[in-house]
């Protein structure tokens, strides 16, 4: 088949008329499936909307054309909806974990995480993923029965296991939890709600996973030549790209830089779909999953790069990381964003009064450990805009993160 071309709807594509259902009964929809109803419980969230002042890289105020966390995850969300396609899986439930799998990142990106996760050492760490799951179950304030969105089941796994498995069958954190073991966000909501933790995800959580990656790749290296850290030629360390390049040059020999740039991120977006949905057509008439049960039980993700493109890709996350996450402007950025996230945790902790009435407890009396993390829970939900306006109402001097 084409890549151009839709595929009928997959035996392993989860079923919406099979959901395992939400947490708490509702009658279901007369016009929305279940799994679109969640999508638009997505979108129409306070926590999505606020994704719109959060840092990808750049902090907002640097310019509107670079990023944030809503674009990202809007162009996440185009990628997975593109791959689910080809693949003939749900579109609606791959756009809802697109759309919602960055909806626990706090303010000024993964430096904003690393202050809340030293903040709260001592009573669990930060995760966004579990804070993710907390929006959605938790934080979110929306309907008169329940707190949180009240998504289906397939929808809260996608969140918490899109990149694999968080536990052995016996109960053995594996991966990045193997050291410190599943956050409590995530261990604490399985006593009421059991997301098998040991399966793999859907195949709409795994194509979310790396339209992630795909996303990432290319927006980087778009925001990172608009901000001069490379040029295009700089890019031509790596065959994937330099390949990419000639082609381009051979083609639109006076093309200006911007407008090279601009077909090279079209071209690897392009490339890395197309090489996505040949390796999962492989794998898959391997595995031949005949549900989607049959493919959370298989025991190896189906929807991946092959090794040479997965090599060619990290090679592309090299060089960002070298020529960009690492340059200096950017490290003395996220290292004063850093220090905002660690000086408003200090604060209210200190001096509880200084939180909104609504963030505080209705007895007045809760332990450290409550505390902590309702002080991460608010500061996580955090816009960058919002974070720097606390930090300047609470104190004499606030770094201007530019």
């Amino acid at each position: 088949m084409s890549v151009g071309m839709a595929a009928p709807r997959s035996a392993y594509a989860c079923d919406p008329d099979r959901s395992h259902g939400r947490l708490y009964d509702e009658a279901p929809s007369q016009t929305r499936s279940p799994f679109r109803r969640d999508c638009d419980r997505v979108i129409h969230s306070t926590a999505f909307r606020r994704l719109k002042h959060k840092t990808q890289v750049f902090v907002f105020h640097e310019g509107d054309h670079y990023r944030t966390r809503l674009t990202h995850s809007l162009e996440v969300a185009q990628i997975a909806r593109a791959l689910a396609r080809q693949l003939g899986l749900d579109e609606d439930l791959t756009e809802t974990l697109a759309l919602a799998h960055d909806l626990g990142h706090p303010p000024f990106g993964h430096a904003g995480e690393r202050a809340l996760d030293a903040c709260l050492k001592a009573h669990g760490g930060f995760d966004h993923n579990a804070q993710t799951l907390r929006v959605v179950t938790a934080l979110e304030h929306r309907y008169p029965r329940f707190d949180g969105l009240n998504l289906t089941w397939e929808s809260l796994e996608g969140i918490v296991k899109h990149n694999g498995p968080l536990i052995t069958r016996d109960g053995t954190a594996l991966g990045r939890y193997r050291d410190r073991g599943v956050p409590c966000g995530i261990s604490d909501y399985l006593g009421i709600h059991d997301l098998e933790l040991w399966s793999f995800a859907s195949l709409e959580a795994q194509v979310a996973a790396v339209a992630d990656d795909i996303a990432y790749d290319a927006h980087d290296i778009d925001d990172g030549l608009r901000a001069g850290l490379f040029r295009v030629d700089d890019l031509k360390v790596m065959p994937l790209t330099a390949g990419m390049i000639a082609d381009i040059d051979s083609c639109y020999p006076d093309l200006d830089d911007d407008r090279r740039g601009a077909e090279l991120v079209r071209e690897l977006i392009s490339c890395l779909i197309g090489a996505v949905v040949s390796e999962a057509r492989r794998r898959l008439d391997i595995a031949r999953p005949q549900s989607a049960d049959d493919v959370r039980r298989y025991g190896d993700a189906l929807i991946a790069f092959s090794p040479a493109v997965a090599q060619a890709e990290a090679h592309i996350k090299t060089f960002l990381k070298q020529r960009m996450y690492r340059h200096s402007r950017v490290m003395r950025m996220m290292g004063e964003a850093e220090s905002i996230v660690s000086d408003l945790f200090a604060r209210y902790q200190k001096t509880p009064r200084d939180l909104p009435p609504e963030w505080l407890p209705p007895d007045g009396a809760e332990s450290d450990a409550l505390r902590a993390r309702r002080i991460g829970n608010f500061i996580a939900g955090m816009t960058d805009r919002f974070a720097l306006t606390e930090h300047q109402r609470l104190f004499d001097s606030t770094p201007d993160l530019r």
